[in-house]
């Protein structure tokens, strides 16, 4: 079943600034956060001498101090930025609806999440990687198949999920008749109280708050 948006709703659900989640979720792995502070230290360090130099021969003096600061910062203003650009990419859709269905199926994969290069005993290099399980759910309605929403697998959080649950999720699209879904975003669970996705797109009391409203 789709229940179409009515005017400003998307903008409500989705915001066009990063919520506290969207911050934590797009603030990586330890090795994202150590890429980010060598961007920050490394581009502030040289702006700031940059700056220092010119400071009282040239115009463009303070303008360097302006980008150091700038790179100093980013390692707070690089996640927000990441995902103002990730809401950006669901927000541009001129179709969005309520979707309510059931999980059709449902079955766990590994995905690699890291590739790195370390010695092994004989001293040469070999390619490790850390795979991690994740979940895949795929959802339904009456009228079939609507799409896949995966997610990384907690066997404390996730071992109750089972085929048949309701389901809530919001599907964008470039048509309004919504013969071709373009994203989904992250879904809710309402007989478990549990919100799963790959990235929280929604905020979550006004998804679930306007479910009450609209699925009456």
């Amino acid at each position: 079943m789709l229940i179409p948006l009515r005017p400003g709703e998307l903008s409500r659900l989705i915001p066009a600034v990063a919520t506290g989640p969207q911050f934590n979720a797009c603030t990586g792995n330890p090795e994202k956060v150590l890429q980010r502070v060598l961007i920050s230290v490394i581009g502030a360090v040289i702006t700031l001498l940059i700056s220092q130099t010119l400071l009282f021969s040239s115009q463009f003096g303070s303008a360097f101090l302006v980008v150091g600061v700038v790179f100093a910062l980013y390692l707070l203003w690089g996640p927000i930025l990441e995902a103002g650009q990730k809401n950006a990419t669901l927000r541009r859709y001129p179709a969005a609806a309520i979707f309510e269905g059931e999980i059709g199926d449902m079955y766990t994969t590994d995905v690699v999440e890291e590739r790195r290069e370390q010695a092994n005993k004989q001293g040469r290099l070999e390619l490790v990687e850390n795979r991690r399980a994740w979940l895949t759910l795929e959802l339904e309605d009456e009228e079939g198949y609507l799409g896949k929403v995966r997610f990384p697998f907690n066997n404390k959080k996730h071992k109750v999920l089972r085929k048949g649950m309701l389901v809530r999720v919001l599907v964008l699209s470039e048509r309004n008749d919504f013969s071709r879904v373009g994203a989904l975003t992250d879904a809710w669970l309402p007989q478990l109280k549990l919100w799963v996705g790959e990235y929280p797109f929604l905020l979550k009391p006004a998804f679930e708050e306007l479910c009450l409203r609209r699925l009456r």
